[in-house]
């Protein structure tokens, strides 16, 4: 299949016949250098190759493109804050679209905004916080786009307060499969509404999003608490989520020396001088070590940028351009303590990685509330990360970490717990019925309805309606 500059056509290699290509606000490119780019997410470990990339002028082109895609039999892929793992932004042979063109962020209305699907989190951050507000949950990471977290279900560290991100989805504009660009809300289009937040774009392509926003404070009193051994720092995290008392909650595990780890509770109140946080109050009952606590207070935004410094070393040394074979879980509590403990008695420094990181802590399973995200059996879902970094260039260290990420995730799901799908593991479509669960049936029937010739983000291996699977090219 290749395109003719001249006669703005597609042709096909199992038909003399050929489909037009639609006239564009924005381009279809096809230069080696963007192609190259289409094929790179984060991850740095999948690498599939587009036919063409869409750098639309406006939303209308996304439509106009999906419609001529499912015309010519070639699959498409969103591709937003490249922050992908796993090339699930990719595609083989199809069309990639560059939402990072579809960046517009509305001014506060109310209690809403309205951001396009390529606006990075940061963008939507300084547009409402100069509305006074601030979303509800933001990623640690402000360089993701908005299209990109609500297509998985975007989890930061107020996710124990307010669950996901797709759970202050207000409404959507979403190019289905068949190239329709329709408005879906609880109220509109339900399906669709429901099918697409966590749907991880198999439904449609998220092109703008109204989010639902939350008075913003002036500063953050953040508290980061060490602890010497697993089940003081989970019982303080347990505690702490019970009682309410602080807006951010997250946690990390450091490894300290060969075999040695030490678990760090970091932990914010957001606030308005002139009440301020009353240190003692908060920490009250906590068993943490008390020679290593570190108390600072900084601006609410400087605080939700937290991770600019570090992004900005990682770059300059170059790391940040090395393979990140990423694997997050969520697990139930009563499994916790054991598979992370074990996991961490086999984990050594050359597997997780020089800038590698562990994350864990607390989600309330009652604040999540979107059909298509899971978590477990249990009042908490605790995530947990291995946020791990590959040498320079070795490949056999990538497929070590990634073999590692599919015998864990295994392991989780055996004793009660979900994926929080960005990984860096092969899925097949088994999995994928696994993870979606009593939910599989309903994403299957909303793809035949909305994607009926299965061509949307292929990168995660789900799979496609049978009637899609026999598609031809049609002209």
């Amino acid at each position: 299949m290749a395109f003719d500059p001249v006669t703005r056509t597609w042709v096909g290699r199992e038909s003399p016949a050929a489909v037009l290509v639609p006239e564009l606000a924005g381009q279809l490119v096809y230069d080696e250098s963007r192609l190259r780019w289409a094929a790179e997410d984060f991850g740095h470990v999948i690498h599939h190759r587009p036919r063409a990339v869409l750098r639309p002028g406006e939303i209308a082109d996304v439509a106009a493109i999906v419609e001529f895609a499912a015309k010519a039999g070639l699959t498409v892929a969103a591709h937003g804050g490249g922050h992908s793992t796993y090339g699930q932004a990719q595609t083989s042979g199809g069309i990639v679209i560059d939402t990072a063109e579809l960046n517009l962020v509305g001014g506060v209305r109310a209690d809403r905004v309205t951001a396009q699907a390529g606006a990075r989190w940061s963008d939507v951050l300084d547009t409402t916080l100069a509305g006074g507000c601030t979303p509800a949950v933001l990623t640690d990471y402000l360089g993701t786009s908005v299209g990109g977290t609500l297509s998985v279900g975007g989890v930061g560290g107020t996710s124990h307060q307010h669950g996901f991100q797709v759970d202050s989805v207000e409404e959507l504009s979403v190019v289905t499969g068949t190239g329709q660009l329709v408005t879906c809300s609880r109220q509109q289009n339900r399906r669709l509404f429901d099918a697409t937040r966590a749907g991880l774009g198999q439904c449609g392509i998220i092109v703008s999003a109204t989010l639902r926003v939350i008075p913003a404070a002036a500063r953050a009193r953040r508290y980061r608490l060490y602890y010497f051994d697993l089940t003081t720092f989970l019982a303080a995290q347990h505690q702490l989520v019970n009682q309410g008392k602080f807006d951010f909650l997250q946690g990390q595990i450091v490894l300290a020396a060969p075999g040695v780890w030490r678990y760090l509770l970091e932990a914010a109140v957001y606030y308005t001088p002139p009440v301020a946080p009353v240190d003692a109050t908060l920490l009250d009952g906590l068993d943490y070590h008390c020679a290593e606590k570190e108390i600072d207070d900084i601006a609410y935004r400087e605080f939700a940028h937290r991770m600019a410094p570090g992004e900005a070393a990682l770059r300059d040394s170059g790391e940040w351009n090395y393979s990140h074979p990423w694997l997050t879980v969520l697990l139930p509590t009563q499994a916790t303590a054991t598979l992370v403990g074990e996991v961490l008695a086999e984990l050594t420094a050359a597997e997780l990685g020089q800038s590698g990181l562990v994350l864990l802590y607390p989600l309330r399973t009652d604040r999540l509330h979107t059909p298509m995200t899971r978590s477990p059996d249990s009042q908490l879902a605790w995530l947990f990360g291995l946020l791990r970094t590959a040498s320079v260039d070795d490949p056999a260290d990538v497929a070590a970490m990634t073999e590692a990420n599919r015998t864990i995730l295994d392991r989780a799901l055996a004793c009660g717990g979900v994926t929080y799908p960005i990984n860096a593991v092969p899925m097949s479509p088994a999995d994928w019925r696994t993870h979606f669960g009593p939910r599989w049936r309903q994403l299957q029937a909303a793809k035949q309805e909305f994607d009926p010739h299965g061509i949307l983000t292929p990168g995660y291996g789900i799979g496609t309606p049978p009637a899609a699977q026999s598609l031809k090219p049609v002209h």
